[in-house]
């Protein structure tokens, strides 16, 4: 079972300094196969390319902090959603910034194919309309853009809410920063598959619903994300 990533996608799914693939999803992902004792492979993918990968065959599956829209719906099955989450604009405290319309005339990043670069051109009154050139600054990956955010060649960063609030605990000096949930609609994330794979979906379903059930799932969002996660597959939260 071949698994497309974005490797850089922190705490989804990454590379530490070793070479050695970990994150959220990979737990998650490792977890699901282990229950029909099917090994895991993941491989590294090209984001904006995940829907072709997975037509052509490169990869099974896109499973990576994968948020479900109607037009991914249009080119993919999905399985239940197993988190939900939301865009946030991240930006440093001294650049002032405490609401999205005070990025007017300012310049904001995103990912390259990613859900927030989505929301972007679909709610634009609330960003794209205000930004610098009425257009974001594109990245292959978040890593980059957070380099580019501390040197100041943005100002603003639309990002997961899961990989913000990760990134941030994890910087020398968190208070340095801050996030700003705007109007964008609330997300889930689901592991993306082809609509012919109709059984694969139905044994990814079963899968989670079960982790759900017997504390697996509740001890992998703990990991990760403290008291933060919310899984609509997790009771007793």
């Amino acid at each position: 079972m071949t698994i497309g990533v974005d490797d850089t996608f922190v705490p989804m799914g990454y590379r530490q300094k070793n070479g050695q693939l970990v994150g959220y999803d990979i737990d998650l992902a490792k977890a699901v196969f282990k229950t029909y004792g099917i090994k895991a492979n993941f491989q590294t993918i090209d984001w904006s390319m995940n829907a072709t990968e997975l037509k052509n065959g490169t990869i099974d599956l896109i499973w990576n902090g994968f948020t479900k829209t109607p037009e991914r719906r249009s080119k993919v099955s999905f399985s239940r959603t197993y988190l939900k989450n939301n865009q946030v604009l991240v930006s440093l405290k001294k650049d002032h910034i405490n609401s999205l319309a005070d990025m007017q005339g300012k310049v904001l990043g995103a990912q390259t194919g990613s859900s927030g670069s989505n929301d972007i051109n679909k709610y634009p009154k609330l960003l794209k309309d205000r930004i610098k050139d009425h257009e974001p600054i594109l990245y292959e990956s978040f890593t980059n853009a957070f380099i580019d955010l501390n040197s100041g060649r943005i100002q603003g960063l639309l990002i997961d809410s899961s990989y913000a609030d990760y990134y941030i605990a994890h910087q020398k000096h968190p208070e340095d920063f801050q996030t700003i949930r705007g109007a964008f609609p609330d997300e889930q994330f689901g592991v993306g598959m082809r609509k012919s794979d109709v059984t694969m979906k139905q044994k990814i379903d079963q899968a989670l619903v079960k982790l759900g059930k017997n504390g697996t799932l509740k001890q992998i969002n703990q990991k990760w994300f403290g008291d933060k996660a919310d899984s609509p597959l997790v009771k007793n939260k």
